[in-house]
């Protein structure tokens, strides 16, 4: 009999990813966990969905829909990326950070132990469980530091698996994924947020129209960006080793968010000059027409400065690496939101 695998977070950027590689890569049976909505947002899966993809209600804050799902499904897999992701959102909503992020991760792992033992369990760990920063790049050795609620709740599910893994022999691993990115993320994503800003401000270019400057935070801000479908892959081999072992994911290189935003202008072939500094730097086109501003309401309470990843062990041990560099990164995205527009 075919496996049967439940992912969470299939409408989200990760877990659209993972059902597309599963029914790719595999002859698996896939249920793809969703909250029930009034209005659905089934846009980044309904060109997979399909006999061997089925979607079925799991609400992360409900311990009895969990148990629920694991009973009835028997899950030979359970791949969670299901969570509230958005940092920036977790000082505004930090206990529903912690259920879903968190506790959620407590219920699956309570319900793998009582009725289905013998499944592999994976949830989407952070770079952002680093925090506060000591050394760079950062490794699987790295205390965690975390800086804000949404690094905090990642940091404690990882206690949790780690607990659940060493106490009742589960196969359960929590890996470090660092920023990865792509034309299925949010909007409310600092990245996507710019790619999207900019290709309306081409297209305003292009037919004479007002251009509506893009606000963002801390440029300053640095961080190690991949593509997101070149993490999938390593987290299938994360979930497919002998034993249980957990890694990071990263490309390896930094980028400030100014390098972004410079790149993306850059793929729709604007000429840009910066003025000012701090919070008065402001970015314009060559007829003097403001393109880009900051706006201090989007800076975090604590920011992490710098996020680098050492993917050394993940390369040697799992045979994994990054296949897109991050300008390929950037032009993918803009090109997306650019056609978007059409």
């Amino acid at each position: 009999m075919s496996k049967v695998i439940i992912t969470t977070g299939v409408t989200g950027q990760d877990g659209s990813l993972m059902a597309e590689y599963l029914l790719k890569n595999t002859d698996f049976k896939i249920y793809g966990g969703v909250r029930r909505l009034s209005v659905s947002n089934y846009d980044n899966i309904d060109h997979i969905r399909d006999k061997r993809f089925e979607l079925i209600n799991i609400d992360l804050s409900d311990s009895h829909s969990i148990e629920q799902a694991i009973l009835k499904y028997k899950p030979d897999y359970f791949i969670n990326f299901g969570a509230q992701s958005f940092v920036g959102s977790s000082w505004d909503f930090p206990k529903q950070t912690f259920e879903v992020n968190a506790t959620a991760v407590l219920d699956i792992l309570e319900g793998i132990r009582t009725h289905q033992p013998n499944c592999r369990f994976y949830n989407a760990g952070s770079s952002e469980e680093f925090g506060d920063v000591i050394t760079t790049p950062q490794n699987e050795k790295h205390p965690l530091r975390p800086r804000s609620p949404y690094g905090a709740s990642k940091a404690s599910a990882r206690h949790l698996v780690k607990v659940y893994r060493e106490s009742y022999g589960l196969y359960a691993v929590q890996g470090w994924l660092f920023n990865h990115e792509g034309p299925k993320r949010g909007y409310e994503f600092v990245t996507r947020k710019i790619t999207a800003g900019i290709a309306k401000i081409k297209k305003a270019m292009e037919s004479n129209s007002e251009i509506a400057p893009l606000e963002v935070g801390n440029m300053d801000a640095e961080r190690d960006w991949s593509d997101a479908e070149d993490f999938i892959h390593g987290v299938w081999l994360m979930l497919n080793q002998e034993e249980p072992k957990e890694y990071v994911l990263s490309s390896g290189e930094v980028n400030t968010v100014r390098d972004f935003i410079k790149t993306c202008f850059k793929c729709a072939e604007i000429n840009i000059s910066f003025s000012g500094e701090g919070v008065d730097e402001k970015i314009f086109d060559e007829k003097g027409n403001l393109l880009l501003k900051i706006n201090p309401k989007y800076y975090r309470l604590a920011e992490v400065n710098l996020l680098k990843g050492n993917p050394y062990r993940a390369i040697h041990e799992l045979g994994w690496r990054p296949n897109s560099s991050f300008k390929d990164l950037v032009e993918k995205m803009y090109k997306n939101d650019y056609n978007l527009l059409k």
